[in-house]
């Protein structure tokens, strides 16, 4: 039986945001997160150009490739690639509500599939040594939460699946954008307690609306971990108190200047490679925010990012922009 990796602290799948750059970028902030690839379907995998889709650094491990799909020999295929590649865990998506997921039938579809989830899972775990964990929502359009859900969870588990990322809020695959079902549906942290106490031997993580550490922290008196998406990303300083608040009181935090040091290899050897300065540093706009100079930080990157030969002297521009002073709390 695989051997799961620590998942109590994960940066969300972000389709168009958590790239091989952001991922990068977030480990100098955290040692101990578990990042996650953004969600690729098995048939790119399968078929399409490897490095460029699911490549990564050494340096991003714990990670997370993230599968679309809802065939089992595909599925298991692409987890056997995975697993070749040296990805730590292969995890089944089964909450995006996207068009695109919605005219695959996979996806936040697969909620009402649930006998398709578990012969994937079933598949997946046959093909490889590598844990096989599952990202669901609370149920999609009418369907009732707790029975949809707890049905969901028990037909998946019975087939092998230990690790649910639950998503607390219903998909809405008819009526609202991919966008709004981030925000509109509401929260049901409640539902996913009681799963939890219904099936102390799963690892639940709680995902869905978390906007700091000090939630985390009190979400995980419950729950086995916890996944931030937007906050994460959009307020990165905060994992770099990650590792101090949330495992070892004895670690380090890393400033947002430390941060932007220790990216400065990668992005150097990027740029020697042949990136664009700007395919990185969009990762960072929002390093500093909560700082004086952080908005002249955003309009360098911004304005002489994307210029022709643009390289790390405009990233020390950005950064003389800033005034140092007191971290940001978690």
């Amino acid at each position: 039986m695989a051997t799961h990796i620590d998942c109590k602290f994960s940066v969300a799948p972000m389709m168009d945001w958590t790239d091989r750059h952001c991922r990068a970028f977030h480990r100098g902030l955290s040692r101990r997160a578990l990042l996650w690839t953004e969600m690729v379907t098995a048939d790119a995998v399968i078929h399409g150009d490897r490095d460029r889709l699911i490549g990564f650094s050494p340096t991003e491990h714990p990670l997370v490739l993230q599968l679309g799909g809802n065939e089992p020999d595909k599925m298991a295929e692409a987890a056997r690639i995975a697993a070749d590649f040296g990805y730590d865990e292969v995890n089944i998506n089964c909450g995006c509500p996207s068009d695109r997921v919605q005219s695959g039938a996979f996806g936040a579809c697969l909620m009402r599939s649930p006998g398709t989830v578990a012969a994937c899972v079933h598949a997946m775990r046959a093909a490889v040594d590598i844990p096989v964990s599952v990202k669901c929502r609370i149920a999609i359009d009418e369907d009732p939460p707790r029975e949809t859900l707890f049905g969901f969870i028990d037909q998946v588990a019975d087939a092998g699946c230990e690790v649910f990322t639950v998503h607390a809020r219903k998909a809405w695959l008819k009526g609202l954008s991919p966008k709004q079902n981030r925000d509109v549906p509401p929260l049901d942290y409640t539902l996913v307690a009681h799963l939890k106490a219904e099936r102390p031997d799963l690892k639940v993580i709680l995902n869905g609306g978390i906007l700091d550490l000090a939630a985390c922290k009190a979400h995980l008196q419950i729950f086995d971990g916890v996944m931030l998406g937007r906050a994460a990303y959009q307020q990165p300083a905060l994992l770099g108190q990650v590792d101090h608040t949330l495992f070892d009181a004895d670690a380090s935090t890393v400033s947002p200047f430390e941060a932007v040091e220790r990216f400065r290899p990668y992005i150097a050897e990027q740029l020697a490679a042949g990136q664009r300065l700007t395919s990185m540093t969009r990762h960072m706009l929002g390093i500093f925010n909560g700082r004086p100079g952080a908005r002249n930080w955003r309009r360098v990157l911004s304005e002489k990012g994307p210029r022709p030969g643009a390289g790390l002297a405009v990233v020390d521009e950005a950064v003389s922009m800033v005034t140092t002073g007191p971290e940001l709390k978690p």
